[in-house]
């Protein structure tokens, strides 16, 4: 299927979405992308000890790479604005069919060398909410050779079998068609939290960062404190089996622990 990049999030795109589970749009001029670039360089610059914000690292074979920041919304007004209004809140309510607000948010950073993610869908992973939407903003290029993502169309009307780790079983990964759909800076991937997707390891030189705000039906809540307070209290219960970097409350990141 050809990777159409909307201009907006009309009801040529809500239609697209609802047969397919993903669609792109141009979320942010060339201007706003390296002001995007500029915001996510000030948040990889934040220390680890001196506030609620959460840096995840793994290990590369260069050495240990920051992978992923979450819960740093309250802390950045830019990030905070492009999120909680205008466009983006309002694509994400065409998307959903009715009002929207912030679930939660993250920054995957995808070092050169830095590890990707098994198949998977994200609903498993949220908890409280019913009708949710997430999108991948490229901050940098994302392409084959960086590990953009891969999703699979028309597959989002039900979770799909699971394994152990929360991750699409083997069996039904082989039996789905995978399409790899690379993602200019500053354009944006939504996608359905039951779409199918992955993404591979980063073998070329440059990094392929991305934020991933997720968005709920406002009539469910404003559930974004209670999901990390949950997020963290599971953390706390269960610290995974050492093998690989937890991230998730499933265990789809592929990254070696530090």
């Amino acid at each position: 299927m050809e990777s159409r990049v909307f201009e907006q999030i009309d009801a040529e795109a809500v239609e697209f979405f609802r047969a397919n589970g993903w669609v792109m749009s141009r979320t942010l001029d060339a201007a706003g992308a390296e002001r995007l670039r500029g915001w996510v360089d000030e948040i990889m610059g934040w220390p680890d000890d001196e506030g609620p914000w959460l840096h995840y690292r793994e290990m590369t074979d260069e050495g240990p790479r920051l992978c992923r920041t979450e819960n740093f919304v309250p802390y950045h007004e830019g990030i905070r604005d492009l999120l909680t209004s205008g466009p983006m809140l309002d694509a994400a309510s065409a998307l959903l069919g009715e009002p929207a607000v912030l679930y939660k948010e993250k920054i995957n950073y995808k070092a050169a060398g830095g590890a990707g993610f098994a198949p998977h869908q994200d609903a498993p992973a949220y908890r409280f909410v019913e009708t949710h939407v997430s999108c991948m903003v490229a901050v940098d290029d994302a392409d084959a050779d960086n590990g953009c993502l891969e999703v699979v169309s028309a597959r989002h009307a039900e979770v799909l079998p699971m394994d152990d780790d929360g991750c699409i079983r083997g069996d039904v990964v082989a039996a789905l068609t995978w399409e790899t759909v690379p993602v200019p800076a500053g354009t944006t991937l939504w996608f359905h939290s039951r779409t199918p997707h992955r993404s591979g390891a980063n073998a070329s030189d440059r990094p392929r960062r991305a934020l991933y705000p997720t968005y709920n039906a406002r009539r469910e809540g404003d559930l974004r404190d209670a999901y990390y307070e949950q997020k963290f209290a599971e953390f706390n219960q269960d610290s995974g089996d050492g093998t690989k970097v937890q991230v998730s409350l499933i265990n789809d990141f592929q990254g070696r622990p530090v």
